[in-house]
């Protein structure tokens, strides 16, 4: 699937629209996706109203410090996993007093992947809370910057769903 920069944009708006409708300051958790949600979402302007905060959390030294995601956590799991991006959601929202996070951790290539991680696998998470967070595992095609693309877009209409739903 080709995501194009218009989608993006597109998608940025509607989750915006949402937002700022249930009057909620999101924060992002991203690591393979090195902040492009949290770009997409501030590229409107008015941001300020939706947008509390994004966290690049690349390393798993980052992931420890600054959203409390755990060592027996990252060993047991990677930081490629479900636990991972749930406790990053957790810890998104404690930290940052946040109304609503997204996590992002993945494989975006070209190196990097494994046999049970390939290229491609991207779990994603949003919630409020560490009792009310949403995992989805996906595994997308193609280059770097298309792995990040679908994985950007991806968290934007989960999310919006996940919102619509309660």
């Amino acid at each position: 699937m080709t995501v194009t920069d218009a989608q993006l944009a597109e998608a940025g708006e509607a989750l915006a629209e949402l937002l700022l409708k249930r009057r909620l300051m999101i924060t992002t958790a991203e690591s393979c996706t090195g902040g492009w949600v949290a770009k997409v979402l501030t590229d409107r302007a008015g941001s300020s109203e939706y947008v509390h905060s994004g966290l690049v959390t690349y390393s798993n030294e980052a992931k420890q410090q600054l959203l409390g995601v755990t060592e027996p956590t990252l060993t047991e799991y990677g930081a490629v996993s479900e636990p991972v991006v749930r406790e990053m959601v957790a810890g998104a929202v404690a930290v940052t007093g946040a109304d609503i996070a997204v996590a992002i951790s993945g494989v975006a290539g070209p190196g990097g992947g494994s046999e049970d991680k390939p290229v491609g696998t991207v779990w994603m998470a949003w919630g409020q809370s560490a009792a009310d967070t949403e995992a989805v595992l996906m595994t997308f095609e193609g280059d770097r910057d298309a792995v990040r693309r679908q994985a950007v877009w991806f968290s934007l209409q989960g999310l919006r769903a996940f919102l619509d739903k309660s």
